[in-house]
């Protein structure tokens, strides 16, 4: 029989949500789910699948109140059919009730029979047109328990937020991570004036981004673009892209990127330096970045697999290291990572960094640059993390950008991007100058 209308894009919506609840990162679910379907599925399909996930808290205490025997013993399979008909009914105006309910009795059908069918069926029913409160209410509950219900963020996390930023900025942090990111374009083989004047003339809007870093676009697919296949562009947030300004890097340096992939990074600086030595420890990710700049790179970037525990080279001039995070910065723009996380994780790579820290700063040259980042709103991973290493490496210091707007740097002049402030992804970079060796 021909699917009802309107179910592929919830099915590959649905499809997307169990690869993630398996282990699957959401960019790679989404693009296995959604490469049959037509662009105006696609979309939907994405709006759903990221919609749930960042309103999957709500939705769970919306839908668990209407389920007699409790919502611990729905099945894993049948919990994401209701969450998605669930956020439809709630949170898509546009979505007529009828569509909502009906494609999710399919699904579940299609999962667990007639009898999963009728129990989707009586709940969304039930759930009728409640509207489902995940903005930020000045006057709304502000206590951690209320507010990780209504964003859907983990409790220990709004906890940590709340006793950092206080009630307010926490609030918008957690409505910003629950905002759809705009599509970010930053030049690479092309300048960014050469990007804007090409799209206006096919008819693509586009504005700049905060701060300048970057082209926002009114699309959603960057390969649709033109001037893709030809590297003229990449996808990059504006914080990201920062990081070269922050970066300062005089013109012909040679730079290792200790953990390159996918490339962002490599290609941004590689603009500026003489070579660049881009590795990575994963060969498939390391297939990835190769792919990247072949693409987008200035052809003086080299990709390498080598653990940047073992630095494949001797010294060096410039060293960066984008390390390994909780990602706390990005869960605007990766819906799915705010479950990953966990305070076990965070001391975990903790560890992590240290070590690879250490193995940089072994091979930065005397007089040269070591540049850590992440994209993590958590001190330990950040400046508590680099005051750490300073106390033990009285041989470097930390040199601030002198062109690097302040409104981006914390008092000690390190890169600092809040997204609540800034709109744009969290990070964090600091630049620390080995001595030279001359001298006391």
């Amino acid at each position: 029989m021909p699917a009802a209308p309107g179910l592929e894009p919830r099915r590959a919506a649905w499809s997307v949500l169990t690869q993630v609840r398996a282990g699957r990162p959401f960019e790679a679910a989404l693009d296995r789910a959604v490469k049959r379907l037509a662009e105006p599925d696609r979309r939907l399909a994405h709006e759903l699948a990221a919609g749930v996930l960042r309103s999957q808290s709500a939705l769970d205490a919306r839908l668990a109140r209407l389920v007699p025997r409790g919502w611990n013993d729905v099945a894993p399979a049948l919990k994401e059919v209701l969450r998605l008909g669930a956020f439809q009914l709630t949170a898509l105006d546009r979505v007529p009730a009828h569509a909502a309910v009906d494609t999710s009795v399919a699904l579940a059908k299609a999962a667990g029979g007639a009898r999963a069918g009728g129990f989707v069926n009586a709940v969304l029913r039930r759930l009728g047109h409640l509207e489902l409160e995940v903005g930020v209410d000045a006057s709304a509950d502000h206590s951690a328990a209320a507010l990780a219900e209504r964003t859907s963020h983990p409790d220990w996390l709004v906890q940590r937020w709340l006793a950092r930023f206080g009630p307010q900025d926490t609030a918008a942090l957690l409505a910003w991570n629950n905002t759809k990111p705009r599509l970010v374009l930053q030049p690479a083989r092309a300048s960014i004036e050469e990007l804007e004047r090409r799209w206006r003339e096919t008819g693509i809007e586009v504005m700049p981004a905060p701060f300048g870093a970057g082209l926002l676009a009114d699309r959603s697919r960057p390969a649709d673009l033109p001037g893709f296949a030809e590297g003229l562009f990449i996808v990059q947030d504006p914080a990201q892209a920062l990081l070269a300004w922050f970066a300062d890097l005089p013109p012909g340096v040679t730079l290792y990127d200790a953990c390159a992939a996918p490339g962002g990074k490599a290609v941004t600086l590689g603009r500026t330096a003489g070579l660049t030595v881009a590795g990575d420890v994963s060969r498939s990710r390391v297939r990835r970045l190769a792919l990247n700049l072949a693409r987008a790179g200035s052809r003086r970037e080299h990709a390498v697999v080598a653990d940047a525990r073992r630095p494949p080279l001797r010294s060096i001039e410039a060293v960066l290291v984008d390390a390994p995070c909780l990602g706390t910065g990005t869960f605007a723009r990766h819906p799915d990572a705010r479950w990953r996380v966990s305070a076990d994780a965070l001391e975990l790579l903790r560890e992590r960094q240290a070590e690879l820290l250490e193995s940089a700063a072994s091979v930065t040259a005397p007089g040269g640059l070591l540049m850590y980042a992440t994209c993590s709103l958590e001190p330990e991973e950040n400046e508590r993390r680099v005051d750490a290493f300073l106390v033990g490496h009285p041989e470097f210091h930390r040199e601030p950008s002198e062109t690097f707007p302040a409104a981006l740097t914390s008092p000690a002049g390190d890169l600092m991007i809040l997204p609540h402030r800034h709109h744009m992804d969290g990070a964090y970079a600091a630049r620390l100058r080995r001595s030279d060796g001359a001298g006391s």
